[in-house]
């Protein structure tokens, strides 16, 4: 039977500097060596998070939060909101949170951000965007992400877009909208088909909010030792940090 690793990216098989470790590097290649195939789910974009992965190549990749799926060079599932409804995410978004509040966009080709400082200025590690003050903008979207700090606003936004899965990151107040399907729980039932893999054959790897259904849903969840209290809680298993190489020390354990 084939066997997935499914690695969520930033505080899990990121260290905090953004890289992954060589020690981790030279762990999945053993690992791949003995059969297994390697994926990465993250609420980044395809091509941001192509920056932080160097020579991993993963097999898999689940992007914007579960709206794209990859396996290999191939598109698989892509979840857009047409650019009309992409539009009307962005006004009302302004409406309810003021007119300047930030809005991130990711397409297929592009992510797309109405920063007020440039984010590289703020931390070189970050990934290109495109700046936009979105006026004109008229791409389909895979996920609009809002930056959002009063509860309030938050709750009022998430029930104006009852047709979206919305979910909070928690190193920040930034909330992620993708269609109601758009979830990494729904993107690993797909890649697990297309690959004909068993749930129960997925040894899944996070940290956040948005890691908690699918370290539920496979058949081993891990937290690495820097996740969230309630990732913990429903993990199987919890190893090191990120930033301790837990996930090379696992599967240097494991899957030697």
């Amino acid at each position: 039977m084939k066997k997935l690793l499914l690695f969520d990216l930033d505080g899990t098989l990121l260290r905090s500097d953004k890289t992954i470790s060589e020690r981790t590097l030279l762990a999945l290649e053993q690992c791949r060596k003995n059969g297994y195939l390697i994926g990465v789910a993250t609420s980044r974009s395809a091509q941001n998070c192509l920056t932080y992965l160097g020579a991993l190549c993963p097999d898999i990749m689940i992007a914007s939060g579960g709206a794209l799926v990859k396996k290999g060079k191939d598109y698989i599932h892509k979840a857009f909101f047409t650019a009309e409804r992409t539009r009307e995410l962005i006004a009302t978004a302004r409406k309810i949170c003021g007119a300047d509040v930030e809005i991130t966009i990711d397409t297929l080709d592009a992510h797309y951000w109405n920063y007020k400082t440039d984010p590289l200025k703020e931390d070189k590690n970050w990934g290109e965007s495109i700046w936009t003050d979105y006026r004109d903008f008229s791409e389909e979207a895979l996920k609009m992400c809002v930056e959002i700090f009063d509860e309030e606003e938050a709750k009022a936004l998430a029930d104006r877009f009852s047709d979206c899965d919305v979910i909070r990151f928690s190193d920040g107040c930034w909330y992620k909208f993708t269609k109601k399907d758009a979830t990494k729980e729904n993107a690993i039932r797909v890649a697990c088909e297309q690959c004909r893999i068993s749930l129960q054959n997925v040894i899944s790897f996070g940290d956040d909010f948005a890691d908690i259904g699918m370290l539920k849903m496979v058949g081993t969840g891990v937290a690495v030792g820097n996740a969230l209290d309630e990732v913990k809680q429903v993990a199987d298993v919890v190893i090191g940090s990120n930033d301790e190489d837990g996930i090379a020390e696992y599967l240097e354990k494991f899957f030697p």
